[in-house]
């Protein structure tokens, strides 16, 4: 997915420009870290604890000109406004946050007020249309049967979590004024393997990378992608 947001980018604003970025729901910080490698100014925002402490602990490792990069902010991804003015950031990340949100219109909606005209919003979901993929490849039948007419899951944690779907996800991001401009499915090939989990010695990394790239960007292949990655740009 790192490759696909750098693209995006590279695609809009000329090489070395510094970009202001938020990163809603940044987690433990390692897209903020790489943004903020990169010479991006990254604005983090979280609300769980050790998460921020997790942020803060890498970011404390990093040399000094990359810490004055990066702001963490602790809060909900729905006080934006509180926080920021509209129009303060060129990209805004929201990867892996609105399958916890029941009701994610007015997230969104927020978030891309937060976006200068022109302004790269980045989703990172869960697909509603391939939620049979992971019971099923994973032998469990009544699972994969259960899941063809749902958009609801189970994850991996236990925690009960949402999916979206892309033609729903592509009005609502019309609708903000954000309209969607790409997507790439990702985990075509490997959402059976758990997080952490090391990949058998068999496999070759680079070409499993170039396989996954290249279906993330193929149709039918990336329609039944685990995750969907969005990118909106702002009228």
């Amino acid at each position: 997915m790192a490759r696909q947001l750098d693209e995006q980018i590279v695609a809009r604003y000329p090489v070395g420009q510094r970009l202001r970025v938020l990163d809603v729901g940044m987690g433990q910080g390692t897209q903020a870290l790489r943004l903020a490698r990169a010479g991006h100014n990254v604005t983090g925002v979280e609300q769980d604890a050790e998460m921020i402490a997790a942020a803060r602990e890498a970011l404390s490792r990093e040399p000094e000109g990359i810490q004055s990069r990066v702001r963490i902010v602790q809060g909900d991804g729905h006080q934006t406004g509180v926080h920021f003015l509209p129009g303060s950031f060129d990209i805004v990340l929201c990867h892996g946050v609105l399958m916890y949100v029941e009701e994610p219109d007015a997230l969104l909606a927020g978030l891309a007020r937060m976006l200068a005209p022109g302004g790269l919003l980045s989703l990172l979901v869960r697909n509603a249309e391939a939620l049979a993929m992971r019971p099923g490849l994973s032998g469990d039948w009544q699972g994969a049967i259960d899941a063809f007419d749902s958009d609801t899951y189970r994850n991996r944690i236990g925690v009960d979590a949402r999916a979206d779907r892309l033609d729903a996800l592509s009005a609502t991001l019309a609708g903000i004024a954000a309209p969607l401009q790409a997507w790439y499915g990702v985990r075509v090939f490997t959402d059976t393997l758990r997080d952490g989990e090391p990949l058998p010695a068999e496999w070759d990394f680079d070409a499993l990378l170039t396989a996954e790239e290249r279906a993330g960007r193929t149709d039918p292949y990336r329609r039944v992608a685990a995750l969907l990655h969005l990118c909106g740009v702002r009228d």
